[in-house]
């Protein structure tokens, strides 16, 4: 005897799984990569007293020229004014990519920033296999082409004002409070250099008094000027983090992760291509390194590789952060 029924159901599993697939595929490339989101939020690291202070995080924009959408969405951000502005890279997804990132930030002229490099911002995208993260970090594959960085790094600093923080410290004041950055080039492309940032850092804080600015230590304490130190990496490898903590950070801005970009819901990120936890894949979170905690900000970002088009369960994303004094939470 023939038992039919057994097969029918087979086929029918089969291609509700085949129609859910297909589903999920056209979900994931061709509406949630292209709904981008702004995250807000706050996060209590400013001096007692302190005026708040709001910060848009931009982050992984793999910015390619057709992308007119993207760079619309980018640019009604600068409707909400942001203090300034904090761009941790892989901003540029093609060889042309620089015209869609200009025209994007245009409309943030005259808002401060500070910015640092992914390794996108070096080297223009290459078909991967997806399956190779599971294995670990990704590597620099063989003969990829180089982008104009230049470009990029000078419209940055030379038209728009902001800092260059690929292993350089620099500082900001921003509503009263005296902001100290500093920053790392590549890390997931071992361009860090965290001994040249601390050697700025040192020199940073030593200028404080030695400058003119305070005729002593002493004279600087009565002023009671607020400070606050902010790291800034692209990819938030773990050594990073420790050494930025180390540093004083009490706020840090990364990405890279794209937030795991294919999510499964309910369970999040499988992989973060560095070596931070999973759980801290994106979103505002705490980092702590000896005995000392600071604030962490992961962007999911806004972009993908060309090669990749698909978001699933992880909205590309802009942050609103609201920087607010510690005295201001109940």
């Amino acid at each position: 005897m023939t038992r039919r029924g057994g097969g029918s159901a087979i086929a029918t599993v089969a291609l509700a799984l085949g129609v859910a697939s297909a589903a999920a595929v056209v979900w994931g490339t061709l509406i949630e990569r292209r709904w981008y989101a702004l995250r807000q939020v706050s996060a209590p690291v400013l001096p007692a007293g302190a005026k708040p202070i709001r910060v848009l995080h931009l982050s992984d924009l793999h910015m390619a020229p057709w992308q007119r959408d993207k760079q619309e969405w980018i640019r009604s951000l600068a409707a909400f004014a942001p203090d300034f502005i904090v761009d941790t890279g892989d901003n540029l997804g093609h060889q042309r990519g620089f015209d869609g990132v200009e025209y994007a930030l245009e409309a943030f002229r005259g808002i401060p920033g500070v910015f640092v490099n992914g390794s996108n911002d070096y080297y223009g995208p290459i078909p991967k296999n997806p399956m190779r993260y599971f294995s670990g970090p990704s590597k620099l594959q063989l003969k990829p082409s180089n982008l104009d960085t230049n470009e990029l790094t000078g419209f940055f600093t030379n038209e728009l004002g902001w800092l260059d923080l690929n292993n350089h410290a620099g500082e900001l004041t921003v509503n009263g409070t005296r902001i100290e950055f500093f920053g790392v080039d590549d890390p997931h492309r071992s361009f860090d250099r965290l001994d040249k940032v601390t050697g700025e850092l040192d020199e940073l804080r030593a200028s404080e008094v030695t400058d003119g600015t305070w005729p002593d230590r002493m004279s600087a304490l009565e002023a009671d000027v607020p400070t606050v130190s902010i790291g800034v990496a692209h990819a938030p490898y773990r050594r990073i983090l420790d050494s930025f903590v180390t540093n004083g950070a009490s706020m840090i801005f990364a990405g890279h992760t794209h937030g795991g970009q294919v999510c499964v819901p309910g369970v999040g990120a499988l992989v973060t291509n560095c070596d931070l936890p999973r759980s801290q894949a994106k979103g505002l979170s705490t980092w702590t390194h000896a005995l000392r905690v600071a604030y962490l900000n992961v962007s999911a970002g806004l972009g993908t590789s060309i090669y990749a088009p698909v978001r699933f369960a992880c909205r590309p994303e802009a942050t609103l952060i609201t920087l607010i004094p510690q005295d201001a939470v109940d």
